[in-house]
């Protein structure tokens, strides 16, 4: 049994919300820390979630996970599934950054709408998120103005690139 505690952020003038603010994308970083994005997915105690909108962004949620996978990549035993609970708890997020995860991991990811996006190396939760806020506040990418169009989180850009 995987034992999964929450922390959420609740506003006083609007009460608790599943869903990101207007124009925010819900973004799950990967820490063990809460400071810094340092944790594969799989073997990832804590994941920090923030709505992040091209003006900054309001940390939401903090959800902490008990049975991981290790960090050497050792799997469950059978029967022991330690990511569809993470994926479900993560159910929101639109983007999902962490040093690493796994093809089906990723494939259990993209099936709930969340883009995993691997960060090379350890860096500061508030350098990722000024990256994703800086390119709200300009023009996207492709990938990330698909993001915004299924997350309705404003009107995406205009494409002026086939993006096929």
């Amino acid at each position: 049994m995987t034992a999964i505690r929450k922390l959420r952020i609740i506003d006083p003038d609007e009460g608790m919300s599943e869903q990101p603010a207007h124009n925010a994308i819900r973004v799950a970083l990967a820490t063990e820390d809460l400071k810094n994005l340092n944790a594969h997915f799989g073997s990832a105690h804590r994941f920090a979630i923030f709505d992040v909108t091209a003006d900054g962004w309001t940390l939401t949620e903090t959800i902490v996970f008990d049975n991981v996978s290790e960090a050497n990549g050792q799997h469950a035993p059978e029967g022991d599934d330690r990511i569809t609970p993470k994926i479900e708890a993560l159910r929101g997020c639109h983007l999902l950054f962490c040093l690493a995860i796994g093809g089906p991991s990723a494939a259990k990811a993209v099936a709930a709408k969340i883009h995993p996006i691997k960060v090379p190396a350890v860096q500061p939760l508030e350098a990722v998120l000024e990256r994703t806020r800086a390119m709200l506040a300009g023009t996207p990418p492709p990938w990330l103005r698909k993001v915004l169009a299924q997350a309705g989180a404003g009107p995406a850009k205009p494409s002026f690139v086939d993006d096929e």
